[in-house]
């Protein structure tokens, strides 16, 4: 095989690997439904996933449900379950209608009833009911998503912000339980900040929302600036939580492929947070580093990048990965770098990722593409889809942040 069809085989297989469906299985073999009704609400880009895999467990014992996730990401229909698309990353109506559908349904149960709670990546914004205008919630969430925050301080200001985060959604719940199955896309597996925390207590404080505000000068009404500071749940009593599934099983599975392909396989860390286009050029160096290797090589890194936005252009930190890695292999024809996001979609495009060959650079140039222009503008997307470059699987059903690879063979000549 190819290079190229190695790394294809590779995230074909890794992602099978970490879809949910045993892991809600797992998680439901300790559950006994409540003696009354059982509702079961499902949030973020696995949710449909995570739900239909609990209704094949659970079948009728469920009486009424909501799935909500991104749009594109439902693959049909589940019994005693509606279905609900919505906005991403940028929450919508459809975000704000479909919560308070699930509100709706958990508000009136009593102390016999229980709510099955699914939780994946991406509930942030799908799963929302502002305590302040939509207006300043998408006012927020574009400042964020600009200055390059990371998930964690994202989520710091989203609960503060919000009726049903930070454990609040677990208070509208009671007197009824709570059984929660969280699939985790957040380094270290912090439950209070996945889908920022509807049903864990929030372990942030005003003053880290505060000093999130200043650090990347946010512009914020005084009304959003007071909700800072109310006070979200520091304990629930109703709430049982299993956690399942994370970027260490994404590269673990990566380097199981990896080897069965004859690779010595290195796992660099599960944790990386720093720029994309630092992440990319660090790999790049790894390359030139054994760029003289006698045996196929592969580095795995698994975490969650961010992106600074400058420019206008389209694409995701995956994409920008991959491509500001092309410079640093530009040449090198034993060499490829990928990184994919687990869920399928890389930013507000239709791509995983991206992918980078010592051919990419020479590409573009041959097409009038400057790497550095693109980079400038976060037009990653439209200059690897002139390089054969983006990875497109579709929703893949499960979210447990990025994965990005380094496959080197020995030179040919």
């Amino acid at each position: 095989m190819t290079i190229r069809e190695d790394a294809r085989r590779i995230i074909d297989t890794s992602i099978r690997a970490v879809l949910p469906d045993a892991a809600v299985q797992r998680a439901l073999e300790g559950f006994t439904p409540p003696a009354g009704r059982l509702v079961l609400v499902a949030l973020g880009k696995a949710a449909w996933q995570m739900a239909a895999a609990a209704a094949d467990c659970l079948g009728d014992a469920v009486s009424d449900g909501v799935v909500i996730t991104k749009y594109g990401h439902a693959k049909g229909d589940i019994p005693h379950v509606r279905i609900r698309e919505a906005g991403h990353p940028v929450p919508d109506q459809n975000s704000f209608d479909a919560t308070a559908e699930a509100v709706s349904l958990v508000e009136p149960l009593g102390a016999q009833d229980g709510v099955l709670l699914l939780i994946s990546g991406g509930g942030s914004a799908l799963f929302e009911k502002p305590l302040c205008t939509p207006d300043e919630l998408t006012g927020l969430t574009g400042q964020l998503l600009r200055c390059g925050a990371d998930i964690v301080e994202m989520n710091t200001l989203r609960k503060r912000v919000s009726a049903v985060k930070g454990g609040r959604f677990a208070q509208l719940c009671a007197p009824a339980k709570v059984f929660s199955i969280v699939l985790s896309d957040i380094v270290g597996d912090p439950l209070d900040m996945i889908a920022s925390g509807p049903a864990y207590p929030d372990r942030s404080t005003a003053a880290d929302a505060h000093a999130v505000v200043d650090k990347y000068n946010l512009q914020l009404s005084p009304d959003m600036l007071a909700l800072l500071d109310r006070p979200t749940p520091a304990a629930l009593d109703n709430v049982e939580t299993h956690i399942t599934g994370s970027v260490r099983e994404l590269c673990s599975a990566a380097a199981a492929e990896c080897r069965a392909l004859g690779y010595e396989t290195h796992i660099l860390t599960a944790s990386l947070g720093c720029e994309a286009r630092e992440a990319g050029s660090f790999l790049a160096s790894v390359a030139q580093y054994h760029a003289d290797t006698e045996k196929p090589l592969a580095f795995i890194a698994g975490g969650e990048t961010v992106v600074h936005i400058t420019g206008t252009g389209k694409g995701g930190r995956n994409q920008e990965l991959a491509l500001s890695a092309a410079r640093g292999i530009a040449g090198m024809d034993n060499a490829l770098i990928f990184s994919v996001g687990s869920d399928g979609t890389d930013g507000p495009t239709d791509a995983a990722g991206g992918l980078a060959d010592g051919g990419t650079c020479a590409a573009l140039e041959a097409k009038g593409i400057s790497i550095d222009r693109v980079l400038a503008d976060n037009d990653a997307y439209h200059a690897l889809q002139q390089a054969d470059g983006l990875i497109i699987t579709g929703p893949t059903g499960t979210n447990v942040n990025d994965a990005a690879v380094l496959l080197l063979r020995p030179r040919t000549n």
